[in-house]
This record gives C-alpha cells, sequence and structure tokens, in this order.
C-alpha cells in the first residue's frame, strides 16, 4: 500500500502522467501529419524552383527577338542628258555646231573648199535643195552630218558673201551657201580633212560657189 508518509509519486500522479504523455486515437497523429506536410511541401517547392533555373526558362536565357528583315532601296539611275540621250534614243541633234566665219581654202586633190572659223570642212548634201533652202539630213542623220548653225552675221574670206543665207531648223539658223544647207562631218577630226567627201554618192565639200568639189589631177 501506498504510504503516504513516503515521498515519491503517488499512483494518482503516475496515472496523470502518463495520461499527458501518451497521445489518445485521432488526435495525437494530426499535427505530425501537418509538420510533414508542410515540409513535403516545402522541398517540393524547392526542387521545382531549381528544376526551371536548369532548364534555362528564366529571363537571362529567352531567345533573342527576331530582328526585322533588310529592305533593300534600289538606286535610281541618273537620266540621260545632252548628247548621250539623243545618241540613246537615235534621234540626232538639230543643236548643230556653230561657226562665225567662213573662208576658201585650197585642199590637195579637190581644189578650193569652204571651211568654217576652226578650219573645219563644210559639206552639202544632195537630198537637200538650194532654192528655196530645204534640209533634209534629219534625226539620226545629224548624228554623222552637224548642221552648221549662225547666231549673228558671219564673216568672208574666199566667199561671196552675197551667197550666205540661213535657213531655219529648229528655232535655230543652219548656214547656206547659194542655198545649199551646210554640214560639218563627224569623221573629220582635225581642220584640213575631206573624209566625208562623196560620202554614198551624196555628200560631197562645198566649193565657194556652192556647186560641188570635183576632185582635180
Amino acid at each position: 500500500m501506498w504510504n503516504p508518509g513516503l515521498r515519491g509519486p503517488g499512483p494518482a500522479d503516475v496515472l496523470r502522467k502518463q495520461a499527458d504523455t501518451t497521445p489518445t486515437k485521432g488526435t495525437s497523429l494530426k499535427p505530425r501529419r501537418i509538420v510533414l506536410s508542410l515540409v513535403a511541401g516545402l522541398a517540393s517547392t524547392l526542387l521545382l524552383g531549381a528544376c526551371g533555373s536548369s532548364n534555362g526558362t528564366g529571363t537571362d536565357n529567352a531567345a533573342p527577338a527576331a530582328s526585322d528583315p533588310a529592305i533593300s532601296t534600289p538606286v535610281a539611275s541618273p537620266p540621260s542628258t545632252g548628247a548621250s540621250a539623243s545618241a540613246a534614243a537615235g534621234t540626232g541633234s538639230d543643236s548643230g555646231t556653230t561657226t562665225t566665219a567662213v573662208t576658201a581654202r585650197a585642199m590637195n586633190g579637190l581644189g578650193n573648199v569652204v571651211t568654217d572659223n576652226n578650219g573645219m570642212t563644210l559639206y552639202r548634201f544632195d537630198k537637200d535643195e538650194p532654192s528655196p533652202s530645204k534640209w533634209t539630213c534629219k534625226g539620226a542623220c545629224t548624228m554623222t552630218w552637224i548642221p552648221v548653225i549662225v547666231r549673228d552675221s558671219v564673216q568672208t574670206s574666199g566667199v561671196e558673201k552675197s551667197l550666205l543665207g540661213t535657213v531655219h531648223r529648229s528655232g535655230l539658223k543652219q548656214l547656206t551657201l547659194a542655198g545649199w544647207p551646210l554640214y560639218r562631218y563627224i569623221g573629220d577630226t582635225a581642220a584640213g580633212q575631206v573624209n566625208g567627201q562623196g560620202k554614198d554618192g551624196e555628200w560631197y565639200a562645198i566649193a565657194p560657189s556652192g556647186q560641188k568639189s570635183a576632185t582635180t589631177g
């Protein structure tokens, strides 16, 4: 029997202690399960974060945005001007070449022929007409046979001034001699040349009288 005089826990104390330390069914396991669940959830969150970083899902590893495609702008070609435009179109040029003087000059094998102020031989065309003056060389023809244009009075030497005249060509004045419109030949590149003489049987260096220059012995 328990002796109240002895020190130490009595039976009632032992039963109370067991009641405090022994878990009751259905209540004592719930806190432990809650703690375990929290730990497991935290571990899962940490694992998912680590996987996301290793798989490159962060903004540092984002694919660069595609750049806009380059657009090439064609460069426009500069427009043709002046003589190059006329040559490209094959239309020739009525602007001609200007002269301020005509001179009779002796040429080997031709006698006297008329030249301009630069000593270049002047020609007449059989298909033109002298009375009234009329030119028929036009378009591409004028690229080879260049009309002689005058702007003011023309000085003469060895040529009868009364034989000179003009005929209108595209707003300009083409010089005539005895009614024949005058031209220069593109093939003459230096003073004194007569490379156009007899070309096509229609072009001839012009004499001071307005006649064709003829070959002399």
